[in-house]
């Protein structure tokens, strides 16, 4: 049973990070809505549902969950797809009740099978890309969606271009906040009396100066003032007809369409797999080492989902750069999820108009600063001294992380990591000794602990290459698992290759559930020890005639 969770106990933290998420979640919520072709308010929806609700059921302490940049795509070809946002988030709420079922079924379990150096590798890969995708906004430059983490990007450009481009529509205004904001966040943890300040963050500080100095451009006529295309845009409704518009729900009589089903199960799996590797991650970061429930969390993220569905808005998963920024700003517990959630919902309701004065510039200074966190460079460091097989999984996934994106990186990762896994199996199935003797050879094959099917092929290798008229030891005493494979392997090999070739074969160690017993062929091991025996005497003599 887990130990019952206090959210009060650390709320002075807790508040202080959940405020800096809000700043980061804020541009991203719009930015994926508007990438997505969703309504802009659908990413705010989905961000309030991920914090509260699913940050209230989740067992994470660190996990922040809202409107993922992985589903954009599928975002984008499903609306224009089935025709209408409301068969869209019918999909959304169909992919919400798979999600429970997954977390009912305990399907959530895989997420052990992730290797660390994988993790390690899609973490430092996104780091890497948020500070790619942060420079231009920095310098003013802000055409691709916040939050995007593709290597493509939907505008015809990719990472590496969009930064050239740079040069080409500077904004002085952009670069002096976002230098700013830079020396603010870097020194708050740098001089001691503002280190001691721990109920206002930093970025918050950086936003604050970020507004007032970009009033004062705007107000002084300078040349330096940021325009409103480069401020974060959020929707301000006026009237109370706008208001009830932002509320839009699913089209159930979409429910027979087979496209909304597809939609539904490729959001649903996706999602999860997002979810799973971000938790895995999170649980990675946390100082205190907690773990997470998965099949708790696919279970949140299910309901998360129907109700964000129900309400208009996007689907969710738990996303790593929140969670990044949540464990940077010095998250305790899930409370900080919650209260991003709760700012969120009371921001954009009643303060609209002063969130629209922050600059891109100050929010992607916060941005650099996680990104920074995550591509550490002494982590890259670290798995190069555990030697190739943990390091080239770890670089692999940080490099396809990079050019391509989050799924395609892991994939490639734990392809790698199964290989190195199977060549290892294969090496420790068994120990190969031999003694070379003139007449023959003793050959002596100890078995490991565990001999699945995987090591059949480097066990049916070794078998064929045994010279004629060998002695033959196989040995299975410290064996507690042969597949079934290995074992008609062995027994074939015993009966019928070994009396071909002249070879004597003994088995030891193998236990009655193995089955052997019964087999005429392990019954008649007197000869063979009397065989053995002499051989081994007049190796004996050989020896000690030397």
């Amino acid at each position: 049973m887990s130990k019952k969770i206090n959210l009060f106990s650390n709320l002075k933290s807790d508040f202080a990070s959940g405020l800096v998420v809000f700043l980061v979640a804020l541009p991203l919520c719009l930015g994926i809505a508007l990438a997505s072709g969703a309504p802009l308010f659908s990413g705010i929806i989905s961000g309030i549902v991920g914090g509260i609700i699913v940050g209230y059921l989740s067992q994470s302490h660190l996990s922040v969950s809202g409107p993922a940049a992985g589903l954009t795509a599928i975002v984008l070809t499903a609306i224009t797809d089935l025709g209408s946002f409301n068969a869209f988030l019918l999909a959304v709420l169909i992919a919400g009740l798979i999600q429970l079922i997954l977390g009912f079924i305990k399907a959530g379990s895989i997420s052990n099978y992730f290797p660390n150096n994988v993790i390690e590798g899609m973490l430092a890969g996104i780091g890497v890309i948020i500070i790619l995708k942060q420079i231009p906004h920095a310098f003013g430059y802000d055409p691709d969606f916040e939050g995007d983490e593709s290597f493509f990007q939907p505008d015809g450009q990719n990472t590496f271009s969009e930064i050239f481009n740079i040069f080409d529509h500077i904004q002085l205004g952009s670069i002096v906040i976002a230098v700013i904001s830079l020396a603010i966040l870097i020194l708050w943890n740098k001089v001691d009396v503002l280190k001691k300040i721990k109920l206002i963050p930093p970025a918050l500080v950086a936003v604050i100066v970020s507004i007032l100095l970009n009033e004062f451009f705007i107000q002084s006529g300078s040349n330096l003032a940021i325009v409103k295309e480069h401020l974060v845009s959020l929707p301000v409704p006026t009237t109370l007809e706008e208001f009830k518009n932002i509320i839009v729900t699913p089209d159930f009589t979409a429910i027979s369409n087979s496209k909304v089903w597809i939609v539904a199960i490729t959001i649903a799996v996706v999602a999860s797999i997002e979810t799973l590797l971000c938790i895995e991650a999170s649980d990675r970061m946390d100082a205190l080492k907690r773990y997470t429930n998965t099949n708790v969390e696919l279970k949140a993220q299910g309901i998360g989902n129907i109700l964000s569905a129900l309400l208009g808005g996007l689907p969710m998963t738990s996303v790593v750069v929140r969670t990044t920024a949540n464990n940077t700003a010095g998250a305790k517990s899930k409370m900080s999820a919650i209260i991003h959630g709760v700012l969120l919902l009371v921001s954009v309701l009643a303060i609209p108009t002063v969130l629209n004065k922050i600059p891109l510039a100050t929010l992607a200074a916060v941005l650099l600063l996680v990104g920074y966190k995550l591509a550490n460079p002494l982590t890259i460091k670290h798995f190069w001294k555990k030697g190739k097989y943990q390091f080239i999984p770890f670089i692999a996934t940080f490099g396809a992380v990079v050019f391509t994106d989050l799924l395609k990186g892991v994939a490639l990762g734990m392809i790698i990591s199964v290989i190195f896994v199977l060549k290892g199996n294969m090496k420790r199935a068994y120990h190969f000794r031999k003694e070379e003797y003139h007449d023959g050879d003793i050959i002596h094959i100890d078995l490991a602990q565990e001999v699945s099917f995987l090591n059949k092929a480097a066990i049916k290798t070794t078998l064929s290459e045994i010279p004629e008229n060998a002695f033959v030891t196989i040995n299975a005493s410290n064996t507690v698992y042969i597949a079934h494979d290995v074992l008609t392997l062995i027994t074939e090999f015993a009966e019928v290759n070994a009396k071909e070739l002249n070879i004597d074969v003994k088995l030891e160690g193998f236990k009655k559930a193995y089955n052997l017993e019964n087999n005429e062929y392990f019954k008649s091991t007197v000869t063979f020890e009397k065989k053995y025996n002499a051989l081994k005497r007049k190796v004996e003599i050989v020896r000690s005639n030397k």
